[in-house]
Order: C-alpha cells, then sequence, then structure tokens
C-alpha cells in the first residue's frame, strides 16, 4: 500500500487510460484503442523504444491480431514468408522432418509464419499513434487507489488518476505485483538470442531450420534477403554467471555446441556482432497462477507478459500478447463508449463496474488460452531437451 505521504501529493495529471509499458503489448492495446477514438498514455521507463531481442516468430494468429490492429500488410511487405519447418540432428548431421506452411491445414488455410523484426514491429506500432501517446522516462514505483480510479506514482515524483490501468510491462511487472500474481519461475534453461546482417543477400531458403542434440536445441529464421535471427536453448549451470557478463563468450558458447551443421549455418552465427547476442534465464507463470490469480482487480489489468510469461519454445511469446491487446481493446471499448446509454451519461461509479467487468471478460477470453500456451510451450521444451534433468520449475 502506498504510504501516506504518498496519498496527500498533489496529482498533477488525470487520464482516462494509463498503460504500463511501451512494448509490444502495451503498444497494440493503445494501438487498437486510438483506432477505435480512444486516447491513451503510456508509460516507459527507458528513454526510448526498446529492441531487445532483435526478432521473433510471429505465427497465423500473430498475424491476423496485426491484420485486426490494421498494420500487418505494412509489416508482410518487411519480412519474407517462411515455407517450411525443417528439423535437423546436430548429432548426426541429418535431416529429420519437414513441415510445410503452404500445405492447408486441416481446418482449412494455410499457416503464415515470418520473422519479424522488433525494432520494425514496435515503430510501427507506435507511428500509429499521436506523438504525445508515450511518455519515456517514466518508471512506476507505486500504485494507489482514489475511490474510482487508480492513482500512479513515478520515480520522476509525477502522479497519474487513471480511470483504467493496464500493466503491459513484462515480466518483473510492477502492475501484476500490485494484483499480487508472483514472479515468473525459472525452469532450469535458458537462451542465447543473436541477430545477423548480411552485406548482400545470403541466399538461403525461406525456412525455419532447427538443430537438435545432445540436450541443445538452436534455431535459425530468415526475417528477409539479408537478416536472419537465430537463438539457441540450453539448461543452466554455474557457469551462466559469465554468459550473462561477457557477450563474447556468449558467442563463443553458442558456437562450441553447435554439433555437426553445415558451414553456412555456423557462418551465420559467425557473423553475429557481439552487441547482437543477448542471454536470457527461462521462465514462466504457473498455470494454475494464470487460471486462479487475479489477472484483473476492479479497473486494473495485465496483458501479454506481465499475464503468462511463458518459454519460447511454441514462438507465442508476441502472438498471444498481440491477441489479449485484440480482445481486451474490444471488451474495454464497449465498457467505454458515449453512446451505450442514450438517456444520460453514466455516474463515476456506473463506468467503473462497466470498466470492471469488461476487464473479467477480457480475462475470462483470455486465461484458459494463456494456460494452454504456458504449459504446451514448457512440455514441448522438457521434452526437445530431454537429455537434460526437467522438472516443473527450479524455484
Amino acid at each position: 500500500m502506498a504510504s501516506a505521504k504518498m496519498a496527500d501529493q498533489e496529482i498533477k495529471q488525470e487520464e482516462e487510460i494509463v498503460i504500463v509499458g511501451a512494448g509490444i503489448a502495451g503498444l497494440a492495446v493503445a494501438s487498437g484503442l486510438h483506432r477505435l477514438g480512444f486516447k491513451s498514455l503510456v508509460l516507459e521507463s527507458s528513454d526510448c523504444l526498446r529492441a531487445t531481442g532483435a526478432a521473433l516468430r510471429i505465427w497465423t494468429n500473430g498475424w491476423q491480431a496485426l491484420d485486426a490492429l490494421g498494420i500487418g500488410d505494412s509489416l508482410r511487405s518487411q519480412h519474407v514468408r517462411l515455407e517450411a519447418l525443417v528439423a535437423n540432428s546436430c548429432v548426426a548431421e541429418v535431416a529429420m522432418a519437414e513441415i510445410s506452411f503452404i500445405t492447408k491445414k486441416p481446418s482449412g488455410g494455410v499457416h503464415e509464419v515470418r520473422g519479424l523484426r522488433r525494432k520494425v514491429l514496435l515503430e510501427t506500432l507506435a507511428l500509429d499513434l499521436p506523438s504525445e501517446s508515450i511518455r519515456f522516462t517514466s518508471k512506476v514505483v507505486a500504485i494507489e487507489e482514489s475511490g474510482y480510479f487508480k492513482v500512479v506514482h513515478l520515480a520522476d515524483g509525477a502522479t497519474i488518476k487513471a480511470k483504467v490501468l493496464i500493466g503491459c510491462d513484462g515480466v518483473n511487472s510492477v502492475v501484476a505485483k500490485w494484483l499480487g500474481l508472483k514472479k515468473p519461475s525459472l525452469v532450469g534453461r535458458a537462451s542465447i538470442r543473436g541477430f545477423t546482417v548480411f552485406e548482400e543477400s545470403h541466399g538461403f531458403e525461406h525456412k525455419f531450420q532447427q538443430f537438435m542434440g545432445e540436450g541443445i536445441r538452436y534455431g535459425v529464421v530468415p526475417c528477409d534477403d539479408t537478416r536472419f535471427y537465430w537463438f539457441v536453448t540450453f539448461a543452466t549451470s554455474p557457469r551462466d554467471k559469465e554468459l550473462q557478463e561477457d557477450p563474447e563468450k556468449r558467442k563463443q558458447f553458442a558456437l562450441s555446441n553447435l554439433g555437426k551443421v553445415p558451414d553456412k549455418i555456423r557462418n551465420i552465427l559467425e557473423r553475429t556482432k557481439l552487441e547482437d547476442v543477448t542471454y536470457s534465464p527461462l521462465g514462466c507463470r504457473t498455470p494454475w497462477q494464470v487460471i486462479l490469480g487475479d489477472i484483473s482487480k476492479d479497473n486494473v489489468c495485465v496483458v501479454g507478459d506481465a499475464f503468462h510469461p511463458m518459454t519460447p519454445d511454441l514462438g507465442q511469446g508476441a502472438c498471444s500478447a498481440l491477441e489479449d491487446a485484440v480482445v481486451l481493446v474490444r471488451n474495454l471499448a464497449k465498457a467505454l463508449a458515449k453512446g451505450a446509454r442514450k438517456d444520460h451519461s453514466y455516474s463515476e461509479k456506473e463506468e467503473f463496474v462497466r470498466i470492471k467487468e469488461s476487464l473479467r471478460k477480457y480475462v475470462k477470453e483470455r486465461k484458459w488460452r494463456g494456460c494452454e500456451l504456458v504449459t504446451t510451450a514448457y512440455t514441448i521444451g522438457a521434452i526437445q531437451q530431454s537429455k537434460n534433468k526437467t522438472g516443473w520449475f527450479t524455484n
């Protein structure tokens, strides 16, 4: 609970909707609301849009969400469509299976999968918003209740009163903590990711290549004709402290564990600049927390990684955050619509109740989906790296 001193501070700004975090989830929610005529303020703790991770995989459901937000075609024009997933052994140097993304699914239609540059996605979402929509260097340090509103306290001493507060602030979410959700649990694995740029066309087929064996899994994904995104996931050990601190050791680790792969694949990793090689431990929210936890409370909710952080084994982190955004915007817009009541405008209490109910509907629609993705991603990761000891969670 905020201190009495905080409560006595003068509230200098009032906003209808405050979104914490200018990542994929936060900007998607803001963009969706803006397109329906609702203004929001996005608070970002860093001084610019953060593009950590360089690139990500967007699958069919993610593209459907981007289409709903009106930016799908713009992003398609900048990224190649992947034709297939090829599973290879890095022990026997043999292709084990190839799954086409072009062949029709049993349910009809075809898969659409692309390697999407994170920076391009964030900038496209941000350009869709009015210039004053994002406030940088705005770290949220506390949240308190004030009647039917929430008051957000920032590190610089500013206070903002919000009718709706939406947490899109990632795995270490301040908003999720206020809701009583526990931090994600580590799963005993980690990931090194890299982004490689060729001066000329790399000449590779537009396929997602995976290499598995000896408890390690690699993935190589072309984003366009000159850029590649790659990753390696592995079991954690005491040596990981060095990997966290030293990008050169990260790159050396990734190269030394490649196993028997074609030289052209090894060349992708060798070309990667040290500043483009990142390390992160893998974690997720337990499925029972996703189902039973307070994902929303009154006029506050969480979205994306603040809601259902998951391991990257399904490639659904960004896709599910975009899905969240579309569902939340649809429900919240109905609650905030001024023309919903013809006889007179809503009182503060009536509007508070409508907002609360809209967030409950959003959570009801999304929590089982989140639970399914968290569980499936964890299980697939454990199976694919089954040489190592696996248990549900390590802390």
